[in-house]
């Protein structure tokens, strides 16, 4: 495929291969984009964002809502894009792309509703006669750059808020996983979106990154993915705003009067989704000391009922991770763990790019499979004594984006939902659950700012104050 660049599909002299997980074979190649590309695209953004910001609300309004009805009648071609190029099973892949639509839908909704306050100034000393109003006006260039798990999903989460504001978008998928975002451009170019207020550039973020991040032009910028690349943006980037959505090794307590039937049920999707790689999967466990034993032999053979294969069989329910060095490294951390004196109860082995869904039992948390972000089809599960302690235990990393507590218990929910460090909680399912109308995002080393389209328009739009003074 071509990316999109200044108002044209554009080629390059280098190109890069798109490389199926599962088979390893090549699905399509994209071009290597260049400094001079970079500078093209923030070019057409800027007289892209004067036409999107000329556009009224329900304008806006209306090319998100023919995008979303687009990527709702072809999500039997986007589906397997997503598939082939990420890897994760096709069910998984169809719900992605169903989503996808769902956020530009309320991205439609927020178009409409970009509003402002009044402002009591006759509230402060001296401020008689003086009536003040607050207006939202767009940053300009927003440059949205999305991660490989969810190339479609995420890219609709950075680039619907984005025009509905009144902004143009400069999209920078990730190397591995460009195909979805450009047929999501050429989606949106479909529906009316003006050709100067989107750009899409392919090319590893080594390349490109800084040129594009570093640029005064580009006003807003957004960003998924790890917690170092994230920092290098920050310090990258100058004054400009930023979303950092980053990196976690999300908790789940699980107390002793739990529902176990329910902890096995959720923590099976929480945990395993997309072979591990969601940044809110559950990674760490922390069982009451009473059901510890009870805990760990029934989600064990629940674990063990997970198969892995070709991503496109309807029968499986794991695919492979996104490059076979990811998997070399997962299982390299779940070696250490074992050697260090953790217990496998279920899984462990490498096979290629894939990894089996794994339990692990009596991690010490100071393990680097625990205290890091594994990124991968793995949980490790270790043992506590009471809630006070598995808070401090959930709390001591420097991660925050989401966590989750099964308890029948209110007082100890409470306590957990405000002790916590996190967020994004959850009482009574895994760490893994996300709508996409709702405020998301982490704090600590997990980010700032927040994702979900009425959240995200306010962190694309600047606010002005307008005074009146009154005779």
């Amino acid at each position: 495929m071509k990316m999109y660049v200044g108002t044209d599909w554009v080629d390059a002299s280098e190109l890069i291969e798109v490389i199926n997980p599962f088979d390893g074979s090549v699905v399509d190649t994209v071009p290597k984009a260049t400094a001079a590309d970079v500078d093209r695209a923030i070019v057409t953004a800027m007289r892209g964002a004067e036409v999107m910001a000329s556009l009224t609300g329900y304008e806006r309004s209306e090319i998100l809502r023919r995008a979303g009805d687009l990527i709702l009648e072809r999500v039997d071609e986007l589906a397997p894009v997503i598939t082939r190029e990420q890897g994760k099973i096709i069910g998984e892949s169809r719900v992605e792309a169903t989503r996808a639509a769902e956020i530009l839908y309320l991205s439609a909704e927020e178009a409409k509703r970009l509003n402002g306050e009044v402002v009591p100034l006759d509230g402060g000393p001296g401020a008689g006669g003086k009536l003040g109003f607050t207006l939202r006006v767009p940053c300009g260039v927003v440059a949205a750059i999305s991660p490989f798990n969810f190339p479609l999903h995420l890219v609709c989460h950075k680039a619907g808020p984005a025009l509905a504001g009144g902004n143009a978008v400069t999209i920078k998928p990730a190397t591995d996983t460009p195909l979805s975002a450009l047929k999501l451009v050429d989606i949106l170019l479909e529906a009316g979106t003006p050709p100067e207020a989107v750009q899409c550039l392919t090319g590893a973020g080594s390349d490109i990154g800084d040129v594009l991040v570093s640029d005064p032009r580009v006003r807003k910028i957004t960003f998924t993915g790890s917690r170092d690349v994230g920092e290098h943006i920050c310090k990258t980037a100058g004054l400009k705003k930023v979303t950092m959505e980053l990196g976690s090794n999300s908790p789940v307590i699980i107390m002793d009067d739990a529902d176990m039937e329910k902890v096995s049920s959720a923590l099976v999707q929480t945990t395993f989704a997309n072979a591990g790689q969601v940044c809110i999967s559950t990674q760490r466990i922390f069982a009451d000391g009473n059901i510890y034993s009870d805990f760990v032999d029934s989600f064990g053979d629940t674990v063990s009922k997970i198969n892995y294969g070709d991503p496109f069989d309807e029968s499986v329910m794991m695919g492979p991770l996104v490059r076979e060095a990811d998997a070399e490294r997962v299982a390299s951390w779940i070696d250490e763990a074992v050697t260090d004196g953790a217990k496998v109860i279920t899984g462990g082995q490498r096979d290629g790019g894939f990894v089996e869904a794994t339990l692990l039992a009596d991690v010490d948390p100071a393990m680097k499979v625990s205290c890091d972000e594994l990124f991968g089809p793995a949980a490790a599960a270790s043992k506590v004594s009471s809630i006070d302690e598995a808070i401090d235990m959930a709390n001591d990393s420097p991660y925050g984006l989401a966590a989750a507590i099964f308890t029948q218990d209110i007082d100890r929910a409470m306590k957990f939902a405000q002790g916590m460090d996190a967020g994004n909680i959850h009482i009574n399912w895994g760490s893994q659950w996300r709508t996409d109308l709702m405020p998301y995002g982490g704090i600590k080393e997990s980010g700032m700012g927040k994702e979900g389209p009425h959240y995200a328009v306010r962190e694309m739009t600047e606010e002005k104050l307008v005074v009146l003074h009154l005779d």
